[in-house]
């Protein structure tokens, strides 16, 4: 499976950015889908994440009601709209998948080890 995301930049605080990753070399409908994102000199974090029929959504609660995660089938891809960035959103956002479980657990999807692939990650940058 490779993952390859696009969209970060450099944005003012209370601007947005929409990021997308497109997913290539497995069935697109198997996967299900997250966000995560990576501050130099610390750990990756979760951010959102979307089950592979796209009717399930989980969201990390410092991005929930500013984020909002979309996948589409067709075109296989999944994006992330992010509106009124601060500053503490930077960061680098990484793409993830992993093969959909029999259920989606939202605890277990926050969790970046639960996920085999990876894209090579996208900045963001706020400024103040």
């Amino acid at each position: 499976v490779q993952l390859v995301e696009s969209g970060g930049g450099v944005v003012q605080a209370g601007e947005s950015l929409r990021l997308s990753c497109l997913v290539s070399g497995r069935t697109f409908t198997s996967l299900d889908l997250g966000w995560f994102r990576q501050d130099p000199g610390k750990e990756r974090e979760f951010v959102a994440a979307i089950n592979w029929a796209a009717d399930i959504t989980n969201y990390a609660d410092s991005v929930k009601g500013r984020f909002i995660i979309r996948r589409s089938n067709r075109q296989k891809t999944v994006t992330l709209e992010m509106n009124n960035l601060k500053p503490e959103d930077t960061a680098v956002y990484f793409c993830a998948g992993r093969r959909s479980p029999p259920r989606f657990d939202p605890a277990v999807a926050q969790v970046s080890a639960e996920y085999p692939y990876w894209g090579q990650g996208t900045q963001v940058t706020v400024s103040s």
